[in-house]
């Protein structure tokens, strides 16, 4: 039985790992956990390779001593990891995989799907809300909240378990000797911790490792941090950038060290909450789980805004693409387009943040150096780029290049939703401006008037990465 781990990167609270475990117990065959690392995925780098084999290297650890045999691997040459995979899968009756929404995963999925002669099982653990329990696409998170409120007591009894390999017994099963010989078992401390051990890797290398940890145990630090100091203080410091008051958990949520029944589940625990919920939806954010202020504005963020990004990707293949924005915003961007830009960069530019903005170039060298964009500071930064570039189409591309190149979290449903939120996706029309028509606009200035940027300004200054 072979359980092919590529996106939700964990040893508990995991659906396709229980699918796994079920069909072990079922058939009476051992498990094998291949968890795989590719080169040719896009934007692959050091910082990204490094955060994920940190976190195989905790799966390492939860796995051992137990009667699952976990293989590691990390990808030398593109093609690497498939081939792995199809040598692998001749010696299973059945494999599990990950159900990702995003085109990376569906195509690769798809790929396998046609070169195997055996049972493929493709798993959605990504959301308390299965991505596919409904067909149609929201256009806003008031439609989509209220649409939870309506069925999300449908799923929430249907969590993963806390301790999926308790059922199985007996010793792991040995390797082949013939594909570990061809493909060998990645060497996780080198990996995870030698400054010149992916040098041999064909990824881009100008892209750092950064000082957040990958991996399991990490996340949970992170979350415990969080829920014991950073959520009395949520509803008010989560916007000022100098307080520091958001979780962080949005890269382990990405790379599956975390999930989020996992997180749902603590919390709730925490707060003492009775799993009593309100008859009526009303699509409000406030007031609906029966919990503090603080903890319902957490769950909004957690359940709502990320699980509405799954429904977008799930479902229209052309997330991505300018054509997915709502017509109306298409149509005020257009009308708009030949407006003259009070300053236009190059990608380049924008990249090694010489702008005339330094609250600009203060979030665009915090997305370079640590990985990560405060949410505010992300909103701004993207809707500077859309008065900065010749057109929005412009705009678009560099938003994902350099969100997508840099951040933790990038190339998630929620990455795609912040960027796309930008250029109007589940937002309205507001006061027509030059540039921006009727989409929403933000300024440096406002943002300074409004928040703490002081302290955040100093840590991010023109010394402190390119200058």
């Amino acid at each position: 039985m072979l359980y092919w781990m590529t996106t939700h990167r964990r040893a508990a609270w995991n659906a396709p790992l229980d699918a796994a475990v079920a069909w072990a117990l079922r058939l009476d065959r051992p498990l094998v956990v291949l968890e795989t690392l590719a080169c040719e995925e896009p934007w692959a780098s050091d910082r990204f390779h490094r955060f994920i084999i940190e976190g195989m290297r905790d799966n390492r650890e939860a796995f051992a001593g137990s009667p699952v045999q976990y293989y590691p691997y990390v990808g030398q040459a593109p093609g690497d990891t498939d081939a792995l995979l199809l040598a692998l899968a001749q010696e299973a009756c059945v494999v599990v995989t990950d159900d990702g929404p995003t085109q990376v995963a569906s195509e690769a999925i798809a790929a396998l799907a046609g070169r195997l002669n055996v049972t493929l099982e493709a798993i959605d653990g990504n959301g308390l809300l299965p991505m596919r329990a409904t067909t149609q696409v929201y256009p806003s998170a008031h439609a989509f909240r209220r649409y939870l409120q309506k069925t999300l007591h449908e799923h929430l009894p249907h969590a993963p378990s806390a301790r999926p390999l308790r059922r199985l017994t007996g010793a792991a099963p040995a390797l082949p000797q013939g594909i570990t010989r061809q493909w060998p078992i990645a060497d996780l401390e080198r990996l995870a911790t030698a400054d010149d051990a992916l040098a041999a890797f064909p990824i881009d290398h100008d892209v750092r490792p950064v000082a957040t940890r990958g991996g399991t145990q990490a996340a949970r630090a992170c979350l415990a941090r969080f829920l014991d100091s950073g959520l009395p203080r949520y509803g008010e410091d989560r916007s000022h950038p100098d307080r520091e008051g958001t979780s962080r958990l949005s890269p382990y949520l990405h790379t599956g060290h975390l999930g989020v029944h996992e997180i749902f589940t603590t919390a709730m625990r925490q707060a003492g909450w009775l799993g009593v919920l309100p008859a009526r939806a009303t699509g409000s954010k406030a007031g609906w789980w029966g919990v503090a202020p603080e903890l319902e504005a957490f769950l909004d963020e957690l359940l709502v805004w990320r699980e509405l990004g799954f429904n977008m990707c799930a479902l229209r293949p052309d997330y991505a693409e300018y054509a997915s924005l709502p017509a109306w915003a298409r149509a005020t961007l257009a009308a708009h387009g030949d407006d003259p830009r009070p300053f236009r960069y190059s990608l380049e530019e924008f990249e090694t943040a010489r702008t005339h903005d330094r609250v600009w170039n203060a979030a665009q060298r915090e997305l370079v150096r640590d990985g990560r964009l405060h949410n505010y500071m992300r909103m701004l930064w993207g809707k500077k780029i859309l008065e900065w570039t010749d057109t929005p189409e412009a705009a678009l591309a560099v938003m994902i290049e350099l969100n997508n190149k840099y951040a933790l979290d990038g190339r998630d449903p929620n990455s795609y939703s912040g960027i796309f939120w930008v250029l109007g996706r589940y937002d309205r029309p507001w006061p027509e401006r030059p540039v921006f028509g009727t989409i929403r606009c933000m300024t440096s200035d406002s943002a300074v008037r409004k928040l703490d940027l002081e302290a955040y300004l100093r840590r991010y200054g023109p010394d402190s990465l390119f200058d």
